[in-house]
């Protein structure tokens, strides 16, 4: 695990009017989505979309307003997420991460995409198989 600041583009996709607006996030490995506080959601105008139960670092547990959709950008690369409306900073998890293929560089306290794909995000996409066994024979493996 591993986390950095970085300087991340938020955009409302449905407002493509509104400015974009550059904030410093914490990117985060162990935490799972992106969180931004409210005078975020109220500058690019995201609608909230239901309630999500979260349980935050201390073991609370607590409603909050899930928005969006919000285009997160960073170095060449974006991607569309919901967010959390919590705390008074940027929080970068997981999900948006992977989906723009970065990764946290703690020697160097950066941001970073992937080195193994420095051109264009990569996602892995692999569907999972199980063989089956009929009568003591193995037949082909079925997707799941």
């Amino acid at each position: 695990m591993g986390y950095v600041q970085a300087m991340i583009e938020l955009s409302n996709p449905r407002q493509p009017e509104l400015h974009p607006l550059e904030v410093s996030a914490l990117a985060d490995t162990g935490a799972l989505m992106l969180c931004i506080p409210e005078h975020v959601v109220l500058q690019l105008q995201l609608e909230q979309e239901s309630l999500r139960e979260v349980t935050v670092a201390d073991g609370r547990v607590m409603q909050v307003p899930y928005v969006g959709p919000v285009r997160v950008a960073y170095q060449g690369r974006s991607c569309f997420v919901g967010a959390l409306v919590l705390g008074d900073s940027v929080l970068l998890g997981a999900v948006p991460m992977e989906d723009m293929d970065l990764i946290v560089h703690p020697a160097r306290q950066r941001l970073e995409p992937d080195p193994r794909s420095p051109n264009i995000p990569h996602a892995l996409v692999k569907t999972a198989r199980r063989s089956v066994t009929i009568k003591g024979t193995q037949a082909e493996p079925t997707p799941t």
